[in-house]
C-alpha cells in the first residue's frame, strides 16, 4: 500500500495531506474535528486503503502541520467549504465520499449543503444533522454549555491547559496522556503557540455568541428574498454516535433521518467515548468499509444496526 504525504495549495492555504490506497479507487476525504489532527484516522487510513479506496487525510486550517491564517474570519465555514473543494481540486478527484468526526461532520455537512456536486456518500461520526442538533432538547443545550467558555476570546485559552489539561482528559473519561495516545497527541499539538487559538477558531468564526435574555430578535430579511429552506441531503448517510459521548446525545444522530432524503443507516458504537475513531478504531473502520462498499448494503431509510 502507498502512502505519501503533501502539503497542498488550496487557494492560499496550505494543508498538510496524507494520502493512501490506489490512485484509481473509490476517492474518500476523511475531515477530523476538534482539537485533533489527520493523525486521528491512522487506523481508518490503512483500513480504506486496504480496501482499494483513494484515502485522503487532510490537517485541516488552523490544526497539524497545516497553515494557521490569522484572525477568526479565517475560520468561516464558507471558507472551511472552499478547502475541502480546493484539496479535492488540486488532487485530481471529482467526487469523493466525505467522513467527518466533530467539528470534520460539521463541515461536511456544510460541502453537502453547498457543494452537493462534490459529495456521492456522507459518514458523519459523533454529530448529527444541524437542524437535528438544534431540535434535540435541552439534554443536548446542557452538554454543549462548555461552548460559551471557548466562545470568549483568551478565555478558553486560559482555562484548558489548566490541572493538567483537566478538562480535555475529563472529556476522554478522566483518562491520562500517559495511558492515552490519542489524548497525548491533542496536549501537544494544543500547546504549541497559536494553536489553541486558531482550533478554537472554528467555534467562535460560527457559533453566534447568545444575546442577552429579552434583547434576541429575528435578523431582518432583504425584500424579495426567498424563504431559508434546508434541503434534505439526497446522497447514502451514515450517522455513527457512541453510548459513551459526554457532549452528544443520541437524539441529535437519530433526529438526523428526517433531513435525509437518501438511504439513511444508523450505528450505534456501545462502549466507546466521544473520539469513536481511537476508542473503536476496527469497528468504525469495519463500518466505514461495509457502509462504501460501491453498492450501499443493509438497511433502508430510518434503520438501525446497533
Amino acid at each position: 500500500m502507498t502512502v505519501t504525504e503533501h502539503r497542498v495549495d488550496v487557494g492560499g492555504t496550505t494543508l498538510a495531506l496524507t494520502e493512501a490506497g490506489p490512485p484509481d479507487g473509490p476517492a474518500v476525504v476523511l475531515l477530523h474535528g476538534f482539537p485533533d489532527s489527520r493523525q486521528m484516522w491512522r487506523a481508518q487510513v490503512d483500513a480504506l486503503a486496504a480496501a482499494g479506496h483513494r484515502v485522503l487525510a487532510p490537517d485541516l486550517r488552523g490544526y497539524g502541520q497545516s497553515d494557521r491564517p490569522a484572525g477568526t474570519a479565517s475560520y468561516a465555514l464558507p471558507l472551511l467549504v472552499e478547502d475541502v473543494a480546493g484539496l479535492m481540486r488540486a488532487r485530481g478527484v471529482g467526487r469523493a465520499a466525505l467522513v467527518g468526526h466533530d467539528w470534520g461532520a460539521v463541515l461536511a455537512w456544510a460541502v453537502v449543503a453547498a457543494r452537493p456536486d462534490l459529495v456521492d456518500r456522507l459518514a458523519v461520526v459523533s454529530v448529527g444533522h444541524p437542524a437535528a442538533r438544534a431540535a434535540a432538547g435541552l439534554e443536548q443545550q446542557v452538554k454543549g454549555t462548555y461552548i460559551l467558555a471557548f466562545l470568549v476570546p483568551g478565555l478558553a485559552e486560559r482555562l484548558l491547559p489548566l490541572g493538567g489539561w483537566w478538562w480535555l482528559r475529563r472529556a476522554w473519561g478522566g483518562r491520562s496522556t500517559a495511558s492515552t495516545p490519542g489524548l497525548a497527541r491533542q496536549v501537544e499539538d494544543m500547546s504549541r503557540p497559536g494553536a489553541l487559538t486558531a482550533a478554537l477558531s472554528w467555534y467562535r468564526a460560527n457559533v453566534p455568541l447568545p444575546r442577552p435574555l429579552g434583547r434576541r430578535r429575528a435578523r431582518p430579511r432583504a425584500a424579495g428574498a426567498p424563504p431559508r429552506v434546508r434541503r434534505p441531503v439526497d446522497c447514502p448517510v451514515m450517522g455513527v454516535w457512541s453510548t459513551g459521548d459526554p457532549v452528544l446525545t443520541e437524539a441529535q444522530m437519530t433526529g438526523t433521518a428526517a433531513h435525509v432524503a437518501g438511504p439513511w443507516r444508523y450505528e450505534r458504537v456501545q462502549g466507546a467515548g466521544h473520539w469513536v475513531p481511537e476508542d473503536a478504531p476496527e469497528h468504525l473502520s469495519a463500518l466505514l468499509v461495509d457502509f462504501l462498499r460501491p453498492t450501499v448494503p443493509g438497511p433502508g431509510k430510518g434503520a438501525d444496526r446497533s
